[in-house]
């Protein structure tokens, strides 16, 4: 009985301390995995240059809109007030949502194909077309923009061939109203839609659709149900750079549009210049600003890869 006893009371501390040092190493590693504090802002001082800067030169301006807005000519709300109460201004801004809305919509239903096209031609004729879409978006736009004005005129090329072609008997007005607008600004922004929508439809890999057709999905069914699907993230980038870059937009809409077409940017260039009304103008500025950001968080909730889906997933 008293070696037992011995044994019992010398195995325990050995167990103890097994358990121990089996422990310590998970410790170590633990610590080892979760940088301290002092660790991870080790580098941080690389950083104040850059910080500086955009503090300087992006921060401060903005900044300075902001309180343009709400102090001039008097402090308060009266010119976020005046842009909603005024039926002008109010029309101002459904134009802009409207154009921005149809621009999106025509630069999809037509960026779409073209992406998919480059993506199922050979390779060397997807690398030309690509090329051709970039050589359209590295142009200059003010160059583009006249472009559309020669060609969609009364008298232009457009009007002329549908006239010889006997399809219309007098020209069509497509300069200085919403039409020439959405035309030009949609040709502009395909680029934008076609570059995002072609890398991600090259990521996907074909066994997936050749699945959905050995399950027995008829080719419609495969598009809606398998392919569109894992296109969402590069229409959802492709849709809201469209979106938000049409509602910012001046030198189309101001050269192809008409004053009953005015867009926000129109308006704000507008107050600015002819009236010198800087505080309605920095209201119209700090308005998009905040739709953007409004914009740019619904698409981080809805996107499934996004930072903050994967932050909720964890």
């Amino acid at each position: 009985m008293k070696v037992t006893a011995t044994t019992s009371r010398q195995t325990t501390p050995t167990g103890g301390a097994a358990s121990a040092a089996g422990a310590v190493p998970g410790l170590v590693a633990e610590s080892a995995r979760s940088p301290s504090l002092v660790q991870r802002w080790r580098g941080a001082s690389n950083l104040i240059p850059a910080l500086l800067f955009l503090g300087l030169f992006f921060l401060a301006p903005l900044i300075g809109l902001l309180l343009r807005g709400v102090l001039e000519p008097v402090p308060g709300l009266g010119n976020y007030e005046q842009l909603f109460a005024n039926s002008a201004y109010a029309r101002v801004l459904l134009n802009t949502f409207s154009v921005a809305g149809l621009v999106t919509l025509f630069s999809l239903l037509l960026g779409f194909p073209l992406a998919w096209a480059i993506t199922l031609v050979p390779r060397g004729w997807g690398r030309w077309i690509l090329s051709i879409v970039l050589l359209s978006m590295w142009t200059s736009l003010l160059a583009r923009t006249y472009s559309w004005l020669v060609l969609l005129q009364a008298s232009g090329v457009i009007n002329k061939a549908l006239m010889a072609m006997g399809i219309i008997d007098q020209p069509l007005e497509m300069v200085h109203n919403l039409t020439g607008v959405v035309i030009g600004m949609s040709y502009i922004m395909i680029p934008f839609i076609v570059l995002p929508l072609q890398a991600t439809m090259q990521a996907i890999d074909p066994m997936i659709l050749q699945a959905g057709s050995i399950c027995g999905a008829s080719p419609w069914t495969n598009f809606f149900r398998v392919f569109l699907p894992l296109c969402r993230p590069g229409l959802f980038s492709g849709g809201l750079m469209v979106f938000v870059m049409s509602l910012g937009y001046y030198v189309t809409p101001a050269l192809l549009g008409g004053a009953q077409n005015m867009m926000l940017p129109e308006f704000i260039i507008q107050q600015v210049q002819s009236f010198l009304n800087w505080g309605l103008a920095s209201a119209g500025a700090a308005l998009l600003i905040v739709i953007t950001l409004v914009l740019f968080y619904f698409y981080l909730k809805l996107q499934p890869e996004s930072p903050v889906g994967a932050s909720n997933a964890r």
